[in-house]
């Protein structure tokens, strides 16, 4: 399928739902107030027909922003990303030199850094695409990059990803808007630079129109507008957050982590802390005095009070008034009602969400635990973790192997490309006084072996280095003596 024909609205009518309710899930995460306002503005009440908080103008034009916002959603994407990409993943493939070869790519490259970003995203948005993609001008390796789905157009087929159409909008200082579309197909990567209005894509312009896309315009082949990779598969993947979609049943597209949805609950917690905010406000002390007491600064000057002032001059003041006629206000502050209600929005926010509270440090006593401990308390976290690391897998793990084929098409001809295995790194560690005493309690029933030790203590070791710990330790504990008889010590 080529690009879009000219004059196309855009972004496509057939996404335009869908794209109205990731714009919502991105101003809860993004948690800036213009954008909450926005798109709040034509939608202004709950399903129950209360207004809501973002939906209400601010009381006095020109004064600071009152309502205060409680990031709990760039929260609930930060902990999703921090379950699953917190450590590293390990990816590995059987050949030595293609095993080197992917680790320098994962470290220069920074992957794991690319995927922790890219889980976020996904997490607020229901989704997330990687991209492999190349420059010679910057570097000598393919790079793995991240596109989020609100910027991008997808063709499905059967659930799967056949085509998909990134686009971005360049920089321009008149009321006509440029926007780059790059079109990854099977074996070739399509550019296209348009120029248009807001909410149509306008006519298509040579890229060298630009001067964000005119060094495309040399990597181009015979046709014009593609880039031929010489691969059978695509160099983008699509990874669902989590799925079924509640609200597009059938649809290949994944769930946001607010899409439960939890918008009420974050209108209602943002809710709570103004109006706390607003009772620390009103408490603060106030005296309430008579005209007397203000100072006249002169005509078309106004009047003051000096409350450090300590000799008054003579008052005109009726004896029989209490402190003079000076009166203090002070509200009290509802402090326990608020954090009551605050704590209750967020512990369920975080319960639908599908997080335990303990991942939060709810209901954290700040005591030590184990990691076993840890584990049944963060159960429903962990289980959520699982879930979604089943997404990751074989999108992570074809991205990988496409930057195999394209480093040995482009950069290393000698290689000879694998798909990795992925595996994920533990999200909760063992404490090592706590693998101690398991590891003694293993050794005095003489049920673990010097092998399997060595493999409890130091996981991330490959073969060769287990091997040679276990040896150096057989030999310094004795454990490790020569048969004499081998040694040929007696005759």
């Amino acid at each position: 399928m080529p690009l879009p024909d000219t004059n196309a609205p855009w972004p496509p009518p057939h996404l335009a739902r869908l794209l109205a309710e990731m714009r919502v899930d991105d101003a809860w995460y993004s948690g800036d107030h213009k954008r909450l306002a926005a798109v709040y503005r034509n939608n202004p009440t709950r399903k129950d027909g209360r207004r809501r908080l973002w939906a209400r103008d601010n009381p006095v034009p020109g004064k600071h922003e009152s309502r205060l916002h409680i990031p709990l959603a760039g929260d609930i994407a930060t902990a999703s990303a921090d379950l699953l990409f917190a450590e590293p993943p390990v990816f590995t493939v059987g050949d030595p030199a293609t095993q080197d070869r992917l680790d320098e790519l994962a470290e220069t490259d920074g992957i794991a850094n690319t995927l922790l970003e890219a889980a976020e995203v996904a997490a607020a948005l229901g989704g997330v695409y990687l991209r492999v993609t190349w420059d010679r001008e910057l570097v000598d390796r393919p790079l793995l990059t991240v596109v989020h789905a609100d910027a991008a157009v997808p063709t499905f087929r059967w659930g799967q990803l056949i085509a998909v159409t990134f686009w971005r909008e360049l920089p321009s200082d008149a009321a006509t808007v440029w926007r780059h579309l790059e079109r990854h197909e099977t074996g070739r990567i399509l550019h296209g630079l348009y120029q248009g209005t807001p909410d149509n894509l306008g006519r298509r312009v040579p890229l060298t129109e630009h001067p964000d896309t005119a060094p495309l315009a040399a990597s181009l082949g015979p046709e014009g507008d593609a880039i031929e990779t010489g691969l059978d598969r695509l160099t983008a993947a699509y990874v669902p957050n989590v799925r079924p979609n509640r609200r597009h049943r059938g649809s290949p597209f994944g769930l946001s982590d607010y899409g439960v949805p939890l918008y009420d609950l974050f209108d209602a917690l943002d809710t709570t802390w103004t109006s706390w905010i607003r009772d620390l406000r009103l408490a603060r002390a106030r005296l309430i005095i008579p005209d007397a007491y203000l100072r006249d600064h002169g005509p078309g000057r106004g009047a003051s009070f000096d409350d450090d002032r300590e000799v008054w001059q003579l008052l005109n003041i009726p004896p029989t008034e209490t402190n003079g006629g000076i009166t203090m206000a002070q509200f009290a502050i509802r402090v326990e009602e608020h954090e009551r209600t605050s704590d209750a929005a967020t512990k369920q926010a975080v319960r639908s969400a599908g997080y335990s509270l303990g991942t939060f440090g709810l209901g954290d006593d700040g005591g030590a635990v184990t990691a076993t401990e840890v584990k049944s308390r963060d159960r429903r976290s962990l289980t959520t973790r699982g879930k979604k690391s089943r997404y990751w897998v074989p999108q992570v793990g074809e991205m990988l192997f496409v930057m195999l084929l394209l480093d040995r098409a482009l950069f290393t001809p000698s290689l000879v490309p694998e798909r990795p295995r992925t595996e994920f790194g533990d999200s909760v560690s063992e404490d090592m006084n706590t693998l101690a005493q398991t590891l003694s309690l293993f050794q005095q029933a003489q049920a673990v072996s010097v092998d399997t030790k060595v493999r409890m203590v130091h996981p991330e070791w490959d073969e060769t280095a287990v091997q040679e710990e276990v040896a150096r330790i057989l030999t310094e504990t004795g454990a490790d003596v020569p048969d004499p008889m081998q040694s040929g010590a007696l005759v």
